[in-house]
């Protein structure tokens, strides 16, 4: 089934009912627009809680993309990025000839990892994902910010966005998307910083550290100039003081996924500023430092 820009998309799929997946899952309930959930693990629902709201969403989640299933118009794909091959059998099964598939993953390398997967004539559009969303140990969501996706403009961002039309989830089309892409990756790498040190946000108030991730961002900002972002010379303060302003207890996805002992997004997120940086010839010391540590932090031995 297809849908144009000016249409209402008749049926969406979330693959990945995690923390963003959930999020997003639920505001598409709210709406009246319940998606089709499709995840590793079977569960009857999904609850995201939201300062005193609540809102569970009626499953089941599937878990078997062997089973006949119907194509959808708009698929949104909320796995973490190393889980992006695994999922590959959802993207064949769910997308048809007229299907959109949004990213809403971390990067700014989204579509060339994912259209490997997708059937030939599937546009793979990229997100920036602005808010945060907390697993917590009871299996619900916590969602700790207005949720608020931003795209890059043209016909299959507008299909993205119409899914979520009418719903409390803010959807921007930007025409500088990849400098917002590479703001949002500053951040990410920073993030970092809190999977090797084990702590939340409160360690960027360390004057320490902070220099640390000064000095780390600095970097992150050359190699962001010499793949054509126009970020300012105030970027790297930006990003640092709102991790400064954040709530002290303030976690992040990749320090969850070290504490739950899950392999972490490193590469996507500091791994590509070196690699990067070496094909412009732009050294980045501090970025080769934590990348190195957090791929070992990962992937082991030991």
């Amino acid at each position: 089934m297809g849908a144009d820009s000016g249409q209402a998309v008749e049926r969406v799929a979330v693959v990945g009912p995690g923390a963003i997946g959930t999020a997003v899952a639920a505001v598409l309930h709210e709406a009246g627009r319940t998606p089709v959930l499709c995840g590793r693990t079977p569960r009857a629902d999904l609850t995201l809680v939201d300062g005193e709201r609540r809102v569970v969403v009626p499953g089941p989640v599937h878990t078997d993309p062997g089973a006949p299933a119907e194509t959808v118009d708009v698929l949104l794909l909320a796995v973490k990025a190393t889980q992006t091959a695994a999922a590959a059998p959802w993207l064949r099964r769910l997308c048809g000839p007229g299907t959109v598939v949004g990213v809403l993953q971390n990067g700014v390398e989204q579509v060339a990892a994912v259209r490997p997967h997708v059937p030939p004539g599937v546009e793979v559009v990229p997100a920036v994902v602005w808010f945060p969303a907390q697993a917590q140990a009871d299996g619900t969501v916590r969602l700790r910010g207005e949720p608020r996706l931003t795209l890059p403009e043209g016909p299959g961002a507008q299909r993205v966005a119409a899914a979520l039309r009418g719903t409390r989830c803010r959807v921007d089309l930007a025409a500088d998307f990849a400098d917002l892409a590479w703001r949002k990756l500053l951040q990410n790498a920073a993030a970092g910083i809190m999977a090797l040190t084990g702590r939340r946000a409160g360690v960027f108030t360390r004057p320490d550290v902070a220099d640390l991730t000064r000095a780390y961002l600095r970097e992150c900002l050359a190699v962001a100039r010499a793949e054509g972002a126009t970020l300012g010379d105030d970027t790297p303060e930006a990003v640092l003081g709102g991790f400064q302003a954040a709530p002290a207890d303030m976690s992040t996805s990749i320090l969850t996924d070290r504490e739950a002992g899950r392999p972490l997004e490193w590469d996507i997120r500091n791994g590509v500023v070196s690699r990067l940086g070496r094909v412009h010839g732009v050294p980045t010391p501090i970025g080769d430092t934590l990348a190195t540590l957090l791929a070992a932090t990962s992937d082991g031995p030991g």
